[in-house]
């Protein structure tokens, strides 16, 4: 394919330079941001819908046992996060400077590595899976039915690696309709099929709290098969053709730069993972009640850090490729721009969560005693997510030019040395409660570090493309 084809639906390098060059920015945002927050979403629905489904009709044992394994699976994930911001920054970058060849290096080199990591990461869990659990203190009645699960959602770790990562290149290239799309496969699947599998529905055996992490391999697999099939149809740059696969080996040059950007990245990833880790050995003190109630709370901050998360990768992507245009002087209106976006749309999403508290932790619990506790947690927590918001969008842009040190030193500061031991000091005098609190006061601290770096030093510095 070559750097002028075009074909339906697909990015087209006839657009000069991509979005972040030319129009208004706020149009640019709102394009990346409704495919790409009905995206997170989605995948994010996937494991709602199983958690409504476990908790529902299996109880608050069920519920927790997942929840119980959820800061292990992130931290296993985590590395390769930053594996897929580090590519996204790559191919954001050559999309902008209109080189697909460039884009067919990285994504070869990118997927090599993370399909090697998913198959070593997956043995490794497998293994201590139920050492792991049992050193976070997982209770007793639950621990059974939580090590059952672990060992399922880790044999399909290989085939998530590669999905998220390739979720995460074709967004570098303003792509954000495939993997809406492509979620929405995945959530349909499990859908379907979870209930099936709690049940034993249509003369499926019943297999309780393991159903959702069988749908989950299941549509995984479905959901890549697909993808390769509209790719491939599409002729699109990230599709697995013949060049792609030739490019499937490891070049020392392009993997350090992947790893430049992206493994300070996933060691922030995985500093927060293992946050969640000590924040669940603090709460799993305080009983399964408690221990549902986090993961009931979990749930409903995915969604509202979603628009969050989603203006730090526009932010991100946007940057990238109006570097790669040699559009630097669109960066500071990029990062304002994405300011504005989380006051209005972060700020507003947060104002119904308050409203709607009450039914969305129902979802979850039917429990009154716990549903009460969830409720203040969520109270606590819910209005930072704006902080978190703004911080993340900072960090977005200065990582978008490579630099990656500083703001994510900021980062993991604000989780390690502020938000885990207030988490613990605060426990020890407030109860639970004292857990969330920490949350809002790392979030403050890391913005307003993040903020005085990128207005006192990283403006300074000269801007250039990295490939």
């Amino acid at each position: 394919m070559d750097g002028t084809e075009q074909t339906e639906g697909a990015p087209s390098f006839q657009k000069e330079g991509g979005p972040a060059v030319e129009g208004p920015l706020w149009r640019a945002y709102l394009r990346f941001l409704g495919p790409m927050v009905l995206a997170n979403i989605l995948q994010a629905a996937s494991g709602t819908i199983n958690n409504i489904f476990l908790g529902q009709m299996l109880g608050v044992k069920a519920l927790a046992a997942v929840a119980g394994f959820f800061p292990i699976q992130f931290f296993f994930i985590a590395f390769i996060i930053g594996l897929g911001a580090g590519a996204s920054v790559l191919v954001g970058q050559a999309w902008g400077a209109r080189e697909p060849e460039r884009i067919k290096a990285v994504a070869g080199s990118a997927g090599t590595v993370t399909f090697l990591a998913g198959l070593i990461v997956a043995v490794f869990g497998i293994v201590f899976a139920r050492q792991l659990l049992m050193w976070l203190g997982t209770p007793a009645d639950i621990l059974g039915d939580a090590i059952d699960y672990a060992h399922i959602v880790l044999i399909a770790l290989p085939a998530l690696f590669v999905f998220l990562l390739w979720t995460s290149m074709l967004r570098g290239v303003g792509d954000t309709v495939t993997p809406l799309i492509a979620l929405g496969v995945a959530t349909g699947v499990g859908l379907v099929l979870t209930p099936l599998l709690i049940k034993g529905w249509l003369g499926l055996p019943p297999m309780g709290v393991r159903s959702g992490a069988i749908a989950n391999i299941v549509s995984t697999l479905v959901t890549l098969s697909w993808l390769a099939w509209r790719l491939r149809r599409r002729h699109h740059p990230l599709a697995p053709d013949g060049e792609l696969l030739a490019h499937l080996k490891i070049d020392p040059g392009l993997l350090k730069l992947i790893l430049r950007i992206g493994l300070p990245g996933g060691v922030q990833m995985i500093v927060v993972s293992l946050s969640e880790v000590a924040v669940l050995f603090l709460v799993n003190r305080f009983g399964s009640a408690a221990t549902a109630a986090y993961g009931a709370v979990n749930q409903v901050m995915s969604y509202v850090q979603f628009p969050a998360i989603s203006i730090s990768i526009t932010a991100s992507i946007l940057a990238a490729q109006a570097i790669g245009a040699g559009r630097t002087e669109r960066l500071g209106p990029i990062t304002r721009t994405g300011y504005l976006m989380n006051l209005c749309l972060t700020g507003s999403l947060i104002t119904i969560a308050y409203l709607l508290s009450r039914p969305l932790i129902g979802l979850f619990i039917k429990s009154p005693e716990v549903t009460e506790m969830a409720l203040t947690l969520l109270h606590i927590i819910l209005w930072s997510t704006i902080i978190f918001g703004l911080a993340g969008v900072t960090a977005a842009v200065m990582r978008a030019s490579g630099e990656v040190m500083v703001p994510t030193g900021i980062s993991i500061f604000s989780i390690a040395a502020i938000q885990v031991p207030l988490s613990w000091w605060l426990s020890l005098r407030m109860g639970i409660n004292g857990v969330w609190v920490a949350y809002p006061i790392a979030f403050t601290a890391m913005f307003v570090m993040q903020a005085a770096y990128y207005r006192l030093v990283w403006m300074r510095k000269e801007i250039k493309r990295l490939i």
